[in-house]
């Protein structure tokens, strides 16, 4: 038989019409996990990126070396602002679905990535997030209202309405702008950390991408410094299954974990179960105190699954089926803590229920004051004049006859 080279395409298990198939994501059990102490070198934490670090088992008790032993005051804050995330979330795609906003993403069903990660952050922590991980910003306390206004682009929009919506910030908050330029955010947080550590300051850095982002150059630069430089830094990769339209293997997913990248720079690679809240922040911790204490940077791969579209202007039943999200073998992560919860006895359907429907009202009212700065139709509106300003510390020539053009219109529309 003459053999020759053949071309690979990587296939999605399914496609719209079929039965979901998740056969090919390697599972742990809870607790099965070994967790070596913060100081390991990196050849003797190569395991973590092949299993899967658990907590939560199917009875949704927590187990093994990873239990981080969060009070259970700590999980009830941890799960209102995982539902406050689905609130806000399901407001605002409605909103969109209205013509009310141009654009919008959901986090549906990586609420813990965020939520988990974020509980393991000091406030002095700098966070690079990508546009799925609103979770962060509403865990440190950014305004909804402030939020909306952002997605409207009105007289209260954070941005001055020069970025598209959902693309939040807070330097006060320690959140740096998202981009829609995909994985410009990992080598920032690579250099932010440097710059952090040369300044010989405790705060360490953390950033977030898609499965599908980690093709892109920007992820093999960051690593690569963050390595050379043994930066201060948490680089974590989302693999929820999905880049936009493409599946996971078109990023490398299928040869091996995204997790597995990290030891080839000389960094530990952890695979986390990236629907249990208990696992993702026990994981997260674990790389910050190595970051903080000087053992350089990890890299996290959260196992999970978007539950809905990339973004309003997808279709995802155009290429998977339509009930896939259900038949997902992490399940759903807000249900899952809910459900520990009640094992504790902290917690019932009743007041799960009760909570969804303050949350609910909440982001209602917040829509309601948001509007009053402004919509994409109604006053009151942003000064086109905003758009001269904030790049030049002195405006140039060009940009202020633009401005006296435009002046002059707006004067003779009037």
């Amino acid at each position: 038989m003459t053999e020759k080279p053949t071309l690979h395409i990587p296939q999605p298990t399914a496609r719209p019409g079929e039965e979901p198939d998740f056969s090919y994501i390697d599972l742990s059990e809870a607790g099965a996990v070994e967790r070596p102490p913060v100081s390991a070198k990196t050849r003797d934490t190569e395991f973590l990126a092949q299993g899967m670090v658990r907590v939560l088992d199917d009875d949704n008790e927590a187990k093994g070396p990873w239990a981080p032993g969060l009070n259970a005051d700590t999980l009830l804050r941890a799960l209102e602002a995982m539902m406050l995330t689905r609130a806000y979330d399901d407001r605002m795609l409605r909103i969109q679905r209205q013509g009310k906003i141009s654009f919008y993403i959901q986090a549906l069903g990586e609420e813990a990535v965020s939520i988990g990660a974020g509980l393991a952050y000091e406030p002095g922590d700098m966070l690079f997030p990508s546009y799925r991980n609103q979770g962060l910003y509403l865990l440190r306390g950014l305004d909804l209202v402030d939020m909306m206004c952002q997605c409207l682009s009105n007289t209260r929009d954070m941005c001055k309405g020069r970025q598209m919506p959902i693309f939040y910030h807070s330097r006060e908050k320690r959140l740096f702008s998202i981009s829609g330029n995909l994985t410009t955010q990992y080598p920032q947080a690579v250099g932010w950390a440097m710059a952090a550590a040369i300044k010989g300051e405790k705060d360490i850095a953390a950033s977030w991408i898609g499965d599908g982002s980690t093709a892109e150059a920007d992820f093999h630069h960051a690593m690569t410094f963050a390595a050379v430089y043994n930066a201060p830094v948490v680089l974590n990769v989302v693999n929820n299954q999905w880049a936009i339209s493409s599946f996971q293997g078109f990023a490398g997913g299928e040869r091996r974990s995204f997790a597995s990248r990290g030891p080839g720079y000389g960094i530990p690679g952890i695979r986390v179960d990236g629907n249990d809240l208990l696992a993702v922040y026990a994981v997260t911790k674990w790389a910050a105190e190595r970051a903080r204490s000087g053992g350089g940077p990890s890299l996290i791969e959260h196992v999970t699954y978007r539950g809905g579209a990339h973004s309003t202007s997808d279709d995802p039943t155009r290429y998977r089926p339509k009930d896939e999200w259900k038949s997902f073998p992490l399940g759903d992560p807000i249900v899952r803590l809910s459900r520990h919860l009640e094992r504790l006895g902290r917690w019932s359907p009743e007041q799960h229920e009760a909570l969804e429907v303050k949350l609910k009202e909440r982001v209602a009212l917040a829509w309601k004051e948001a509007i009053t700065h402004g919509t994409m139709s109604e006053p009151p509106f942003l000064d086109p004049r905003l758009m001269f300003e904030d790049v030049f510390a002195e405006m140039p020539e060009h940009l202020k006859k633009q401005r006296d053009k435009l002046l002059r219109l707006q004067e003779d529309a009037s």
